[in-house]
């Protein structure tokens, strides 16, 4: 039974489990939006509503508590610098998951995972395939 057990497995090892969610949540820094399966989405919600939590607070101590958890320099002063201060005047609740359906190899219920406030994924496929337009315009 799972009395008072808070943390799910998810069939992996502490090690694995600890590097693939730490990946996560370093992807959803970076893009804003990832899709993964709904048990990877829930745990890695709310190591990343904690991770926005200590960004907010922005001092060397905080700082050191996310590079902990998010290996990569660069996404966390993208988390201190952009993502932290545009949730300043607010509580908790950073990060919304939707629901996806199921994946058709293997139907395992897929979700996605986002900042709240992100911009919507159109504007993204229409910002890349601009970048691309212009770069075979200059090839051309």
């Amino acid at each position: 039974m799972r009395h008072r057990r808070k943390k799910t497995k998810l069939n992996r090892f502490s090690a694995h489990r600890r590097a693939m969610l730490s990946n996560l949540v370093a992807s959803l820094f970076l893009r804003e939006r990832v899709r993964t399966t709904e048990a990877k989405a829930s745990a890695a919600r709310a190591l990343a509503e904690r991770m926005i939590q200590f960004a907010k607070r922005g001092d060397l101590a905080a700082r050191r508590e996310v590079l902990k958890v998010v290996k990569d320099q660069a996404v966390v002063k993208r988390l201190f610098g952009e993502i932290a201060p545009r949730f300043g005047d607010r509580n908790g609740g950073y990060t919304r998951v939707y629901k996806l359906g199921t994946r058709l190899g293997d139907a395992a219920p897929l979700a996605q995972l986002e900042l709240v406030g992100a911009p919507p994924p159109v504007a993204e496929e229409k910002e890349k395939k601009d970048k691309k337009d212009k770069k075979d315009k200059k090839k051309a």
